[in-house]
């Protein structure tokens, strides 16, 4: 008798972000003061106008059917827009498809781009998702290691050593998660010269495209690098920028060929996102940034405050981050220390111990493909951001 699950779906990892996340609400549910510094989600409202945008589409009767599994026309036209507006990117609305969030976006781009055995260049440490992504499509992640000797950035000559005949993608993500770091302009075109020279498709992961800090600046790789644009896909969605996380909205843009595919695979995967959902993205997208400009301004004050905290306990080393709403420090000093009768071997351990005995949750690096780090959302309360991360310090000054 076979097995009852498939050999592909059950060798899938749960996400690790999502599960620390749900744990520490569940013992908060249980009257534990735990803070949890898991998932990346703004702690801001979405903004008012898009939530009228989507109580009126709610008694709208159009939205009641079925549209097209591409996505609203209007909705596709106002994204090119907003992309030619935002990063310069100039599109046409057939190179838009809208999806239910940037993660089915991700999952997408992947289907409609790989083989079974095509290589995928993908620099750690990277989103939990990305290599799911690639395996469940048939792929094979190619890890390329980064550190905080570099900012966590990859180099050209990291990423040439890690060719092979069988590399067909590029996953480049910056602002990154988990990281914050953001490539800067001369660097991305220099990855995306040398990926259009070896004939590399590049998947550019822009949801975090707003929030960077400080002299830092996001770039569009297709818009910095015109001769690799036929050879892009970008995928973003209004989730960070707009803080629209449960709303699920994202899109995936590229050319018109890859674009088509990925709305026939939709069309039998899904049908069309729903459509209250796009009306409060078309609102969003169509609207002013001022919220954004808000968010940013409060996440800029929370990084600096939460780096000034973390770099203070002692074995901990924190790169200040550029962008996203992540500090990934390194805690690889504290490993193997004694900590309350325990001496853990593995961040992953560490953090289960953080838990427990400071009732602070964070993901460890195993997540994110980089053994020996945390990652921290700052992307939360000031006041539980300075009593999170004080527990956790007052608990990891204890190792000796």
């Amino acid at each position: 008798m076979g097995a009852r699950i498939s050999a592909r779906i059950g060798g899938i990892a749960p996400s690790a972000t999502l599960a620390v996340d749900s744990k520490a609400k569940a013992l908060q549910a249980e009257g534990r003061p735990v803070i949890g510094f898991g998932a990346g989600e703004p702690d801001f409202p979405t903004p008012g106008p898009i939530v009228a945008a989507a109580e009126a589409a709610c008694r709208d009767t159009r939205n009641h059917r079925y549209s097209p599994p591409g996505g609203l026309p209007e909705l596709r036209a106002a994204i090119a827009d907003k992309t030619r507006r935002d990063s310069g990117l100039d599109l046409q609305p057939n190179q838009v498809l809208v999806t239910n969030g940037g993660k089915q976006a991700v999952y997408t781009a992947f289907a409609t781009l790989l083989d079974p055995g095509d290589e995928v260049l993908l620099p750690a440490p990277y989103w939990t998702t990305y290599p799911e992504s690639i395996t469940l499509a048939g792929g094979v992640p190619v890890v390329v290691p980064t550190d905080e000797s570099s900012g966590y950035l990859a180099s050209v000559e990291q990423l040439e050593a890690a060719r092979t005949p069988r590399t067909k993608v590029l996953l480049f993500c910056s602002p990154s998660n988990p990281t914050g770091a953001v490539y800067p302009p001369e660097q991305v075109r220099a990855i995306g010269r040398w990926a259009a020279a070896n004939d590399i498709w590049v998947l550019a992961d822009e949801i975090y495209e707003h929030l960077v800090y400080g002299g830092a600046e996001h770039v569009s790789m297709p818009v910095v690098v015109p001769e690799l644009a036929d050879r892009c896909v970008v995928v973003n969605g209004v989730a960070k920028t707009y803080a629209m996380t449960g709303w699920r909205a994202g899109w995936l843009l590229g050319p018109s060929d890859v674009v088509a595919a990925a709305t026939n695979l939709q069309s039998h995967l899904c049908s069309n996102v729903a459509n209250v959902a796009q009306r409060a993205a078309l609102a969003a997208v169509s609207g002013p940034l001022d919220a954004v400009a808000e968010m940013r301004a409060a996440f800029d004050r929370r990084r600096l405050l939460m780096v000034d905290l973390l770099t203070k306990i002692p074995g901990v080393t924190c790169p200040a981050p550029q962008g996203a709403f992540y500090a990934y420090p390194s805690v690889r000093e504290l490993l193997g220390k004694q900590i309350r009768g325990r001496r853990p071997a593995t961040s992953l351990e560490l953090a289960e111990l953080v838990l427990e005995e400071a009732e602070v949750a964070v993901v460890p690096g195993e997540a994110f493909g980089t053994p020996g780090y945390f990652r921290l959302s700052y992307a939360l309360g000031d006041e539980d951001l300075v009593t999170g991360v004080t527990r956790l310090g007052e608990l990891l000054a204890e190792a000796r």
